[in-house]
């Protein structure tokens, strides 16, 4: 099924709908928590820009996996965030021959923070992973994050940092080690208790996604920040999963020129959380201002 994603709360000016052709359109699923229709067991959010080339073999494993882990209990949601090369057309014959497969799509680019935002507030699973487009973490890695839940986490964390993890780099030191001083700044400024904040593979539990990502505003890098800094304020049980992570070429975020820019969003999360009113009679918390 494919149809046009809507748009993040809080931003009106992006509801314009783009139908992706040859496709039946899915309901409207509006709102900013997951859908009410019938739960399925897990849903699997891709948020994708410009990933013609690489998600189509990533997305035949997810197939062959989930078809055997869950046959017809799953769903995978890919969230097109206004791609300009052939990922609408390369993904376009998917809908009609695979029925778990959804293909939303923003008429513009807004983020991968809000993509992943549209594909959580579409999902159906009582479980919610979303992993990243690259393929950098084998799909056969959700087992992992699945016990977590099931162990008793509400949010589990795959992590590259942390126990048993396996993982093949294939960047510069250096921007591996100014990845780590980053993710060392967030956890000392959050009090996060996971090392590995932007690894792209997450899962959550249903109400916790739902309650998280619709008091979620980051739709950039630091939406993971965000969404984890939520989450322990919250007081949802987090969980740091060690995971299998391969690098894959063509990342988009330059750590040096735009380090200016993450300090400043990092400062704008902790003012956006500090003005958070939370309400623990059982209430959704409320936002004085953003």
């Amino acid at each position: 099924m494919c149809e046009s994603g809507g748009t993040p709360a809080g931003e009106p000016g992006d509801s314009q709908h783009v139908r992706a052709p040859r496709c039946e359109p899915v309901a409207d699923h509006g709102g900013t928590s997951p859908s009410d229709a019938a739960s399925l067991t897990v849903s699997l959010v891709i948020p994708a820009y410009n990933e013609a080339l690489r998600l189509p073999p990533y997305l035949a494993s997810i197939r062959h996996y989930f078809d055997m882990q869950y046959p017809a209990a799953y769903e995978v949601i890919v969230v097109d965030d206004g791609s300009a090369d052939h990922l609408l057309e390369t993904l376009t014959p998917i809908c009609g021959e695979w029925p778990q497969f959804v293909f939303l799509r923003h008429p513009r680019n807004q983020g991968k923070g809000a993509a992943v935002r549209t594909g959580v507030r579409a999902a159906r699973g009582d479980r919610i992973l979303f992993a990243d487009a690259d393929g950098a973490t084998p799909i056969e890695e959700e087992r992992r994050l699945s016990a977590a839940l099931e162990a008793g986490a509400d949010v589990a964390v795959g992590s590259r940092l942390a126990g048993d993890s396996q993982v093949v780099r294939r960047r510069f030191w250096s921007r591996a080690i100014l990845g780590r001083v980053f993710a060392a700044t967030a956890r000392s400024l959050f009090c996060l208790p996971v090392r590995d904040t932007q690894c792209g593979f997450k899962m959550f539990r249903r109400e916790a996604a739902a309650r998280l990502f619709a008091l979620s505003h980051e739709n950039g890098y630091l939406f993971d920040i965000e969404i984890l800094a939520l989450a322990q304020q919250l007081d949802y049980r987090i969980a740091e999963v060690a995971i299998n992570w391969a690098e894959r070429p063509g990342s988009r975020l330059r750590l040096c020129r735009d380090a200016c820019g993450i300090l400043a969003g990092l400062e704008r999360v902790r003012r956006r959380l500090k003005r958070l009113r939370l309400d623990y009679d059982g209430k959704q918390p409320t936002e004085s201002a953003r």
